[in-house]
């Protein structure tokens, strides 16, 4: 059976040192007999943002009519979600945040209405990696954004163990991450690391 690799392009900027990274990753695991790759622009579809209403307490359905109806299919069916963002004053995209704050369906069908949110067989089964750029050079410039991608995992049924992380910082400019001098390196031990990962997930 295929793996099902999900990859979200998070920046509102196309081509830009995330979704590069994004495209690196995903240009790998295509060249794998058995991985097929579906990539989504966030800036090209609707996801506004949570209302907060709690509607999705007493039905598990979010009443906003927009593209996330579409996303939550793509994210429990996948085998693997890689999501790329960079780094905005200190966290996460406005793109990106407002996809993950809208997993509050998925929160409500877990843990208020006790359904099942990931189909039986891929339980225990899923991968994520999250990819992220910075232009600042701290070492705690990522620190801000992982909470949230990791909320965002785990509501996709991906758990601590079966999560990965690409993060360079000191790029800013659009094509600046190929000028850093160990991106391509750790992109590559990215790209290893979950191709390993999901032939491990394949075999249990």
């Amino acid at each position: 059976m295929d793996i099902s690799v999900l990859a979200i392009a998070g920046s509102p900027r196309r081509h830009g040192n995330s979704e590069d990274l994004l495209d690196y990753v995903t240009g790998y695991l295509s060249g794998h007999p058995g991985i097929v790759v579906e990539k989504i622009i966030l800036s090209k579809i609707e996801v506004n943002p949570c209302r907060g209403c709690n509607a999705c307490e007493k039905e598990g359905i979010c009443v906003i009519n927009d593209d996330m109806k579409m996303l939550e299919d793509k994210i429990t069916g996948a085998d693997v979600i890689i999501f790329s963002s960079p780094i905005f004053c200190m966290g996460l995209c406005a793109q990106v945040k407002a996809l993950i704050d809208r997993m509050q369906v998925f929160r409500s069908r877990r843990y208020v209405l006790k359904q099942p949110i990931i189909p039986t067989e891929k339980r225990g089964k899923k991968a994520g990696l999250f990819i992220s750029t910075a232009g600042q050079d701290w070492d705690w410039v990522f620190d801000g954004a992982i909470p949230s991608i990791k909320c965002f995992f785990h509501l996709a049924g991906i758990r601590d163990k079966d999560m990965f992380y690409l993060m360079i910082n000191n790029v800013d400019k659009k094509g600046e991450i190929w000028a850093h001098p160990t991106a391509k390196q750790q992109a590559l031990k990215a790209c290893e690391d979950i191709a390993v990962h999901i032939s491990r997930l394949r075999e249990e």
